[in-house]
């Protein structure tokens, strides 16, 4: 009886928990599938041939910011929907991608998984976050539903901010267009402060979870995997994902259309005035942080900016502050952190901006 199979899984049933119950292997399968394909569709094949692009015409197109004027347009309700619909097209794919991801890590997945995987308070959490962004590529915006459905499965603050942070900062397509387009010190900068931001930050914000946080997460890991699922899976995964849609889409709308009619505000009328002075520095970092782009949207940007004669250091800046957070990420994934977290990755950014464009300048770039 004790070699029987049948005896064994009984024998395993009875070792979980209350209320406990087997998470069905096709949920597992079709999360899979949904990474491979969706991924593969919308990112891995489209970026390999956009690279030989890149390669031929060092160009990936036009600035979405400007275009090939000096200056962003007024603001008008006009400037407003011009820029949402630009954006619009360039990021709706990987925002449908992001939000079937999101959805799917809270509902497909066994609860367990993130929370062994990514829930722990040490480095080797954050490590696992930003190495898993990797593949991803996604810009801030699409990455945001899937950094809320790992923090709804217990993934620690660090690691959630690594994954964030590491989709748009690490982003392999981006480093290489970057390589082709603007010259690789460019792509050798953004990867070594990026990597410094990615995993630096994670494991800062990490490190800010106090004792009581601590306890009353791993409390709640607890109530999470003895909680009985309610109905089924698929059911489960089509509720959350309508949920995520019409609680994240519209405010993410608003406030893409809110920024494209600020453009002229953020960023001034660009020119050989715009020097390596510090006060430029800061202001372009600050800009960056607070504006929003499609994937590898501050390479042509960048390219624009410095044929317009603008000078290394303010670029330096936008290099790494344009592509980790927005005003609509922020605010899309203010639910799944504290807010001193925010605080604190926005802080971050920005001092990350400024060490970039003093970097640029001192070494002439």
């Amino acid at each position: 009886m004790g070699n029987d199979p049948r005896y064994a899984s009984m024998q395993m049933e009875n070792t979980l928990k209350p209320g406990q119950q087997r998470h069905p292997v096709w949920g597992v399968v079709v999360f899979a599938v949904i990474v491979v394909a969706g991924l593969f569709y919308v990112k891995w094949s489209p970026y390999y041939h956009r690279a030989f692009v890149a390669a031929d015409r060092h160009s990936i197109g036009q600035s979405i910011l400007m275009g090939t004027a000096a200056s962003a347009p007024a603001p008008s309700v006009g400037a407003a929907l011009d820029y949402a619909i630009v954006y619009g097209k360039a990021v709706w794919q990987a925002l449908v991608l992001g939000l079937l991801l999101g959805s799917a890590v809270q509902a497909l997945l066994p609860p367990q998984w993130i929370a062994k995987a990514l829930g722990k308070a040490g480095f080797g959490s954050v490590a696992a976050g930003g190495l898993l962004s990797i593949p991803g590529m996604m810009c801030t915006c699409c990455a945001a539903p899937v950094v809320v459905g790992l923090r709804e499965r217990r993934a620690s603050p660090g690691s959630a901010v690594a994954f964030w942070l590491g989709n748009s900062v690490l982003n392999p397509a981006t480093l290489v267009f970057m390589g082709f387009v603007l010259g690789w010190q460019w792509t050798g900068l953004r990867l070594a402060l990026g990597l410094l931001m990615v995993f630096g930050l994670g494991y800062l914000v990490n490190r800010m979870v106090t004792p009581g946080e601590a306890r009353a997460a791993d409390a709640e890991v607890e109530r999470l995997l003895a909680q009985a699922p309610q109905g089924g899976v698929f059911g489960r995964w089509m509720s959350t994902l309508a949920k995520m849609t019409l609680w994240l889409v519209p405010e993410y709308l608003v406030l893409v259309l809110l920024l494209g009619a600020a453009r002229a505000w953020l960023f001034p009328h660009v020119s050989p005035e715009i020097g390596n002075e510090f006060i430029w520095i800061v202001a372009f970092a600050i800009a960056g942080t607070l504006f929003v782009i499609p994937t590898a949207g501050e390479v042509p940007i960048i390219q624009a900016m410095l044929a317009l004669g603008m000078a290394a250091g303010p670029a330096g800046a936008l290099l790494m502050t344009l592509a980790p957070v927005s005003v609509p990420s922020l605010v899309m994934t203010g639910s799944a952190f504290r807010l001193r977290v925010l605080v604190t990755v926005v802080a971050g950014v920005v001092l990350f901006g400024i060490a970039g464009g003093l970097v640029t300048t001192a070494l002439h770039f």
